[in-house]
């Protein structure tokens, strides 16, 4: 077996063969895929959304966490695409019955997979899946560590607006502790020129985060939002939380809500994004949500042309 770093790392041409985490990734190459969903936009446009680009590849979903709109997306992604899609879930699979995360990926690569997107609630999970599948891997989400694509769907909402993420604030604010789309966000947005604000309560917001470059934290809403040109809420992970780290939830929401009355710190043009699914009325507020400044369903829309634009990256291997 090679060594994982063999495995896992750049191309001999320098491409990423992998999008685990945005570790390997330079600005160009970043900005290629960003620049090459505007061409898988325009597919999806047309009456007939499809082009052959990966006809004869199979992409395999290996989800072993629920999801829906992340799996929907990447599915739709690799079918406009034409390749064969093999969607595999963890609770009717083998792996329910104890087999390990190494034999899965080795018994589905035995199968001729071309390239797997990754789900699963374990970080590191898509680094293993590449080390022993020897296939280009897309990190879906894992555990509290990356959520890349969702990264870069947020990324390009924004300059869809904006022509640019040079010199723009962007705030970030909610449950940064168990976000993998904070943290995703925090390392990709200022490899773009784009300075990020990450808020929420102290017990909320790891002080780890604080020595990112171009990453500042503070426990203000109204400071991280002030200028800000794009404002994002992040979903209270409830499920993830044992205790102790609200005083309630009317707290939350009075001190870290984006609604309305916190925008108005913002850029006049300002637009509020959010990663979903949205606790309405507690993390953001439904006027907030619904209004003119919100790109949430935006958002969804630019998800599907990220996702084939990534899967175009790494399995065709022309800029």
């Amino acid at each position: 077996m090679s060594a994982p770093t063999s495995r896992t790392g750049p191309s001999s041409s320098g491409r990423p063969r992998h999008l685990l985490d945005f570790q390997d990734w330079t600005p160009e190459r970043l900005e290629s895929v960003l620049n090459n969903a505007d061409t898988m936009l325009q597919v999806l446009d047309r009456p007939v959304k499809k082009v052959p680009a990966l006809q004869g590849l199979t992409v395999c979903n290996a989800f072993f966490e629920n999801s829906t709109r992340t799996r929907t997306s990447f599915e739709l992604a690799a079918r406009r695409m034409s390749a064969d899609v093999l969607t595999f879930a963890a609770g009717s699979s083998s792996v329910s019955k104890g087999e390990s995360l190494r034999d899965t990926v080795e018994v589905l690569t035995a199968y001729k997979v071309d390239a797997y997107v990754v789900r699963h609630h374990a970080a590191g999970a898509a680094h293993l899946v590449a080390r022993y599948s020897g296939k280009p891997v897309i990190n879906a989400g894992d555990g509290r560590r990356a959520h890349p694509t969702q990264a870069l769907l947020d990324a390009y909402t924004v300059r869809q607006e904006y022509g640019s993420l040079e010199g723009k604030k962007i705030a970030i604010i909610g449950d940064v502790r168990h976000s993998r789309v904070a943290r995703s966000n925090a390392e990709l947005l200022p490899k773009l020129g784009a300075e990020v604000v990450l808020c929420g309560p102290a017990t909320l917001l790891p002080e780890g985060l604080a020595g990112m470059p171009g990453v500042r934290l503070t426990t203000d809403a109204k400071d991280a939002v002030r200028g800000a040109h794009a404002v994002m809420a992040l979903r209270l992970q409830q499920e993830r939380m044992s205790g102790g780290y609200l005083a309630s939830l009317q707290e939350y929401a009075d001190h870290y809500q984006v609604n309305e009355r916190l925008m108005q710190e913002a850029e006049s043009g300002a637009i509020v994004l959010h990663p979903g699914p949205m606790n309405r009325d507690l993390e953001i507020s439904s006027e907030a949500a619904d209004g003119p400044r919100s790109r949430i369903l935006k958002q969804v829309e630019n998800g599907q042309a990220i996702r084939m634009s990534v899967l175009y990256h790494l399995l065709v291997g022309r800029d």
